[in-house]
């Protein structure tokens, strides 16, 4: 194990191109949380690209020449042998022991209960930070994120090679309930589904226990691969889940939906800027910290909106809605309205706006 130790310490970090992301590491020690190729190594290489070579010391736990008995009673006295300050742990297994280091980081898909460790969870990239990957900005950015999903690998990635690699990769990374799980998800996402429907529909297909179903199910949550939105005031009531990741949906099932994407892409930028957001009845997006509600309408018509805002006068005058936003594809408009404002803005425009 040390031969290992001793090669890994002497192997040089490859790194493409790498475009900044909007979290960042300083010396604390951090377990860095996020879904697979959602980035995660490539931060935390970027960071040791700016410390001395011989400081820090670079290991993927999931590489099968490791034994972790061997490793855990070796890591301390090499790290101390070496002076080594910074150690990663890549696909971090908690079977090993933690050495004495001046800095820490941990990679994993789920958030490990460490209070010594500063937490940072790293999404896919939100709008802004993928237009750092396109060669110029226009018209067709917009359609590019729709078809490429927000995972950075998808970028150097051919068109014919994106669904098989990424399904190759959710298998990997995933259990096989988790998996076929997620491929259901992926044909009814941005509707309301429960853990309940998932197994009865997943028990026609196989032998599978409710125990399993929902173990996995609350797992790929935990992970961030599903996100569950509640309703506002009703917290028992059912969720409508979202993708985390609109590719996804692409390479996991047929189903062309494009309403029920571009509600997805939407909830996804809502999440990245954090801001607190339920569904209601015939409102998709209601973020109350804002007065706000938001339709994300790709193609909006102007009649239905003035009808579906009719229909919702009781709620706007109830819950003093200041500003109902329409997120659409290149649409852009201001309409009137005595109880709120209206405007319709695309979703570039919407999405870079803060």
């Amino acid at each position: 194990m040390e031969i290992l130790l001793e090669e890994l310490y002497k192997t040089e970090i490859s790194l493409e191109r790498f475009y900044d992301r909007k979290i960042f590491l300083d010396q604390r020690s951090y377990q860095i949380v996020g879904i697979t190729l959602s980035g995660k190594t490539k931060l935390v290489k970027s960071y040791l690209f700016g410390l001395k070579k011989k400081s820090y010391l670079y290991i993927d736990c999931n590489d099968e020449r490791i034994e972790v008995y061997e490793l855990n009673n070796i890591l301390n006295s090499f790290c101390r042998k070496n002076s080594i300050d910074t150690l990663v742990l890549d696909n971090y297994n908690k079977a090993i022991k933690i050495p004495n280091v001046t800095q820490l980081i941990i990679i994993v898909e789920q958030e490990l209960e460490y209070d010594f460790l500063e937490t940072l969870y790293l999404y896919p990239l939100d709008y802004e930070e993928f237009l750092a990957y396109e060669h110029k900005y226009d018209s067709t950015a917009l359609n590019h994120y729709l078809q490429l999903g927000s995972l950075p690998v998808m970028h150097k990635l051919s068109s014919d090679e994106r669904v098989i690699y990424l399904q190759q990769k959710l298998k990997i990374a995933l259990g096989e309930i988790e998996f076929e799980i997620l491929k259901y998800v992926a044909k009814l996402s941005s509707t309301y589904l429960s853990a309940f429907s998932i197994y009865q529909r997943l028990k026609q297909k196989r032998k599978i226990s409710k125990d399993k179903t929902y173990i996995s199910y609350k797992s790929l949550v935990q992970k961030g691969y599903v996100f569950e939105l509640g309703k506002f005031a009703h917290p028992k009531a059912i969720k409508k889940l979202y993708l985390g990741d609109i590719f996804f949906k692409t390479a996991l099932c047929t189903d062309k939906n494009f309403g029920r994407l571009f509600e997805n892409l939407v909830f996804l930028e809502l999440l990245k800027q954090k801001k607190a957001c339920y569904y209601y009845d015939d409102v998709e997006f209601y973020l109350p910290e804002q007065d706000e509600i938001i339709f994300p309408k790709p193609f909006a018509d102007e009649r239905r909106l003035f009808k579906r805002l009719a229909s919702l006068e009781e709620f706007l005058f109830s819950y003093n809605i200041k500003k109902v936003t329409v997120i659409s594809m290149s649409k852009e408009a201001t309409i009137s309205h005595p109880l709120s404002q209206v405007e319709i803005i695309p979703f570039d425009i919407w999405a870079l706006g803060d």
